[in-house]
């Protein structure tokens, strides 16, 4: 059977992804309650985290920075790393050394499936301040890209797309300041469910589609 895939003279259907009004009509996605955020600190905290992590193999996954809002200022997140798991997330701050070794054991981990949007940006941050590689990912932009979407869809559009919800990003979360000590609830819900999204996405995803790059 002949395909746009292995037909290189066959143009490739070009899919369009809902707006925000669009997906701003669509039912609430339900994300982690604070109940299901974990924020480990001690060193048995975060071993029990990374063991549960290690185990489960497949996680959701992104970071969150400090913004900058001067031009040429450089960045020196990422502060935050959010693993998300299907019930539950782990919020590790970068400031507790604890914290920096276990992120850092999940991100260069072979075994460990990081799944996320626009991984891109988060190896770039993660080399510069950790000096590692975030290894074994599923981005899942390039997934939907591939799939026929000629657009960025990022985590909005994707569940709008795939599990027919609405997901809600504060823009003033966004650029709230990730590197302070204490994070405020509003925060810690905001970075969880960026990266249980991601994994649900991964999971509402066909098939032929569950890869590692």
């Amino acid at each position: 059977m002949t395909t746009p895939e292995n037909n290189p003279h066959q143009k490739r259907v070009r899919l369009i992804a809902p707006t925000k009004a669009e997906t701003a009509l669509l039912p609430t996605f339900p994300g982690l309650t604070m109940e299901q955020i974990h924020t480990p600190q001690t060193r048995a905290e975060c071993q029990r985290a990374a063991e549960k992590i290690r185990v489960a193999g497949v996680c959701g996954f992104d970071t969150e920075a400090k913004p900058t809002f001067r031009k040429g200022q450089k960045s020196d997140g990422p502060h935050v790393v959010q693993v998300a798991l299907t019930d539950r997330a782990y919020i590790f701050q970068l400031h507790h050394e604890e914290c920096e070794k276990v992120a850092a054991y999940i991100i260069e981990s072979e075994e460990i499936l990081k799944v996320g949007f626009g991984l891109k940006n988060d190896h770039s941050q993660i080399r510069h301040r950790l000096g590692i590689a975030l290894n074994h990912t599923l981005d899942l932009d390039q997934i939907f890209r591939q799939m026929g979407y000629s657009r960025q869809l990022g985590v909005r559009g994707a569940i709008g797309v795939l599990l027919k919800q609405c997901f809600k990003k504060s823009k003033s979360t966004t650029t709230s300041n990730w590197a302070n000590r204490k994070l405020t609830p509003r925060q810690l819900t905001y970075a969880a469910n960026d990266a249980f999204a991601a994994l649900k996405v991964m999971e509402a995803l066909p098939t032929e589609n569950h890869y590692d790059h």
